[in-house]
């Protein structure tokens, strides 16, 4: 049927390419991109490593110390170390412009764009934001090497790589965590009765956002005892010099590493299991407890369900899709198979209302436009004034995936705006009464198709076109 290709090309892909057909079946033509699913794409892979900008972060923070320490002199040397602080934010926000580059013109060239919505929604799932500085240069790495590589394998791999990612570890202060009784904290006691404290926030995110979900199935002592648990767990070159003396010389600046020196010593007990003292061996096997517990199971269902079919999805779904994550251990393509192959997927209603993002991703997609004109932050500042703006939902949340949190007049408004600039850069080429049967198979309304013939003009009719009803759905 035509409204099933609809249905595979919109709601679980990207969005139609004219030109680009689907295969007879859509349901196979959507898992077999699974297996042609590329992790680094060209203009991915060409973009500096993590490592790389974690030197970046760390030479930011010296400036900025630096400019500090200088201030109050009021001279040439406090302008020259403002000057050379300025520059390395120039540096690490172009890093940013071109990852969101990357991103985007990845999407918009894809034909696996099934593949690609799975990175977009495993990138919310573990969230980061921008707000941080040392975020903005690294927020792309953090999706291009903790997300890419692992959607196609199994959830606690998955889990485990966003956990022990440079980014995820900066942004949620992972990284300045250190046990209050560890061999540093003694130490430091011993020469200024100074406490060193505990940081909870990655634990409690892992626990709330990335996991469990359900707070019934953790305490506030299981935040606690996770935190412990994950004491240790640091950044290589950074952080205070003491810190990093005792991280050594194993390693690699910019990378992650466990330091036995900073992690809290003792029995951990969490969700009702114990674990006996092991260090980083003791927190993979905490974390991937944690990624098989029928809690996660359920939460990652639920989620998953809700991005792809509807804001209140099937309950016969859900329980399909949990069903499957505790048989196969959270195996994800065996998880995305049930998803595709269930019935409740293919029902004709469009029932999720798109995101900025992937409406702005899809009426390019449908226009054929691979770039965005303009200058070089054109495509930031796209997204900007969208509203959704790429890797800054402002929380450890995510960016919000209900209709309620985007179908707002404002929004509306903003859309109907872009459509009569995407109208214009393509109305020279594009035949919108033709457009719309392509990219829309069977689920082109008579009423729609008839607004967009009556179209004053060409550029009109495809701007009607992009704020359908049925292309704002999918």
């Amino acid at each position: 049927m035509a409204v099933d290709v609809a249905i595979a090309l919109n709601r679980f892909g990207l969005g139609a390419i004219p030109g680009i057909p689907v295969a007879a079946n859509p349901k196979h033509w959507l898992l077999d991109q699974l297996e042609k699913f590329e992790a680094a794409p060209a203009r991915i892979s060409a973009l500096p490593p993590s490592r790389e900008l974690v030197l970046a972060v760390r030479e930011l923070g010296m400036e900025r110390r630096e400019r500090k320490s200088k201030a109050a002199t009021q001279d040439a040397q406090a302008e020259t170390a403002e000057k050379q602080l300025n520059g390395y934010r120039k540096a690490v926000r172009d890093q940013y412009v071109k990852a969101v580059d990357a991103r985007m013109g990845v999407a918009l060239a894809s034909t696996n764009s099934f593949a690609e919505r799975l990175v977009h929604f495993w990138a919310n799932h573990f969230a980061l934001s921008i707000d941080k500085i040392a975020i903005v240069g690294l927020a792309g790495s953090f999706e291009f090497e903790a997300i890419r590589p692992h959607i196609l394998g199994n959830f606690a791999d998955l889990l485990r790589a966003s956990t022990w990612h440079p980014a995820m570890l900066l942004y949620l202060d992972q990284a300045q965590s250190i046990g209050p009784n560890s061999p540093l904290a003694k130490r430091v006691g011993a020469r200024s009765n100074r406490e060193i404290g505990l940081n909870e926030n990655l634990a409690r995110e892992i626990l709330e956002l990335h996991t469990l979900g359900d707070r019934s199935a953790y305490s506030q002592a299981d935040v606690t005892e996770f935190a412990r648990a994950m004491t240790g767990l640091t950044v290589g070159g950074l952080g205070r010099a003491r810190v990093q003396r005792l991280v050594g010389s194993d390693a690699k600046p910019g990378e992650a590493i466990f330091v036995d020196a900073l992690h809290e010593p003792g029995t951990r007990r969490i969700c009702g299991r114990a674990y006996a003292q092991g260090g980083a061996k003791a927190l993979s096997a905490i974390i991937s407890d944690l990624a098989r517990h029928p809690a996660t199971a359920r939460h990652i269902a639920f989620k998953l369900a809700r991005h792809f079919i509807a804001d209140d999805p099937p309950v016969s779904l859900v329980a399909k899709l949990e069903a499957n994550f505790l048989k196969t251990g959270g195996d994800l393509p065996s998880l995305y198979r049930t998803l595709v192959e269930a019935p409740e997927s293919w029902v004709p209603q469009q029932a999720k209302f798109k995101s900025p993002w992937e409406w702005t991703i899809s009426a390019l997609r449908a226009l054929s436009i691979t770039a965005i004109p303009g200058k070089a932050q054109a495509a930031v500042a796209l997204f900007n004034q969208m509203g959704q703006p790429v890797w800054k939902p402002g929380s450890p949340k995510g960016y919000g995936d209900t209709a309620a949190d985007w179908a707002g007049p404002a929004g509306l408004m903003r859309r109907v705006e872009t459509a009569g600039r995407f109208a214009k850069l393509a109305a020279n080429r594009v035949d919108a009464r033709n457009l719309g049967t392509a990219i829309l198979p069977g689920s082109l309304t008579a009423a729609t198709a008839e607004h967009i013939a009556r179209a004053e003009s060409p550029e009109q009719g495809l701007a009607l076109l992009l704020v359908s009803p049925e292309f704002l759905r999918r």
